[in-house]
């Protein structure tokens, strides 16, 4: 956790302001700026905490706004605690305590025993520059929720960022879906991450997610979810890695002045496009982006010195090879559009399923332009498993695009997931 003060700049002070303002201390913009506003709303915070009201968030901060970022404190059982008891006082709910406690005895709690009490509600922030050290924090807090998840990495990033995977159930079918392929489409990494928790919430509580029981799904389903393939350009893009680092300066110098940077930065952090470096027809890939005119690493397109150059595409391929997945969601965005097919392959029910999502979200059925007919990672799951592989590009605008937006993708996109998983 970094130290704020007031001139901080960032996507920490976003989360800060995020927190603050839920619970009523904050009232202006989640902008990213630590300013009069935010600093009141720090001293207003400290004095109702009993901590020195300094306006500075240091680590007496933080931890006690971790809890409220978390979703959860850890107890000690007290003599007369039941989980009905701390339920109410904690404005949790009897289930959820179970769930994050699988080997309590409920009708055995000892003095001194140190249990989880999940809140209830949803603690995966959307409305905030959402980064890689934010989302790991994240995961870390819903595995202790909800420990039934299963947490790993299938690889590094150029700069030794986790490729974290999450899964959900212990089904046979596989399915497995994956989001921010570019860096300044890290508003998808947000919809997986929402949905995980919404879809642990609906089988704790045993509800139905779209209309399905998240039970059965559980039982029948193994969906992993990978939520971030890009984390350093997402790190770029969100201004987690500042002007004064290597990885910053080196891409700001392959960017052309004329740009936007770093909003411009789709690449990963070596200026490789992932969704163009896997081996599906990559030679027409590279032929078609060197006619435009992308020849070297750069922001956007380019494929890379040969299929798989990157270590992030072929940690996908690997962990792709080690499974039987029966579909694949890739998330991106731009035209709220389903790409569904790749050169001369037709997997059965493809088209079938393809409809059934489009119908789910409203988005349409289509082709990608040519410039994007190849070598992204739908294109190598259909030509190397004749299976089901989708595109999924949520929102309309100019990339990467205002969280404004998410609750809209959000809700275009939760029948879409679940529909994954049980067609």
């Amino acid at each position: 956790m970094k130290n704020l003060y007031p001139g901080s700049t960032g996507p920490w002070v976003e989360l800060v302001q995020s927190i603050l303002k839920k619970y009523g201390f904050y009232f202006g913009e989640t902008d990213g700026i630590f300013g009069p506003l935010t600093g009141n709303a720090v001293i207003e915070f400290q004095i109702k905490s009993g901590l020195n009201p300094d306006g500075i968030v240091g680590a007496n901060v933080w931890s006690y706004l971790m809890p409220w970022i978390n979703g959860y404190i850890v107890h000690t059982i007290k003599t007369g605690d039941t989980f009905y008891s701390l339920a109410r006082y904690y404005s949790s709910e009897v289930g959820l305590i179970i769930a994050a406690n699988p080997d309590a005895d409920p009708d055995n709690l000892q003095t001194g025993q140190k249990v989880i009490i999940p809140f209830s509600g949803s603690f995966i922030p959307d409305d905030i520059s959402y980064t890689f050290p934010i989302m790991q924090m994240n995961i870390n807090a819903l595995k202790v929720r909800f420990p039934f998840l299963e947490i790993s990495s299938i690889g590094k990033s150029v700069l030794g960022n986790d490729l974290t995977v999450i899964k959900f159930g212990n089904g046979e079918k596989e399915v497995m879906y994956n989001a921010s392929h570019h860096a300044n489409e890290w508003i998808t990494s947000v919809v997986l991450m929402k949905y995980i928790e919404d879809i642990c919430l609906s089988y704790v509580r045993g509800e139905n997610i779209y209309g399905y029981s998240a039970e059965d799904i559980f039982g029948s389903c193994s969906i992993y979810f990978i939520p971030m393939v890009n984390p350093d350009g997402v790190n770029l893009v969100t201004g987690e890695l500042t002007p004064m680092s290597g990885a910053y300066q080196y891409a700001r110098n392959i960017t052309d002045p004329s740009l936007i940077f770093p909003d411009v930065w789709a690449a990963n952090i070596r200026g490789v496009d992932l969704n163009s470096n896997y081996p599906a027809l990559w030679e027409q890939a590279r032929e078609v982006k060197f006619s435009l005119g992308y020849t070297r690493p750069g922001p956007v397109e380019y494929v890379g010195e040969s299929p798989l150059s990157e270590p992030e595409s072929r940690a996908m391929v690997n962990f792709t090879r080690e499974h039987n997945f029966r579909l694949t969601l890739s998330y991106h965005t731009q035209g709220e559009v389903i790409f569904y097919r790749f050169s001369d392959f037709d997997p059965p029910q493809a088209t079938e399923i393809a409809q059934r999502l489009s119908e789910a979200s409203g988005y349409i059925l289509t082709e990608p332009n040519p410039e994007s007919l190849y070598a992204g990672y739908k294109d190598w799951f259909i030509q190397e498993y004749n299976r089901p592989g989708y595109t999924i590009e949520c929102g309309v605008g100019t990339n990467p695009l205002p969280i404004s937006q998410f609750d809209e993708i959000y809700n275009d996109n939760i029948g879409i997931l679940t529909l994954g998983a049980v067609l």
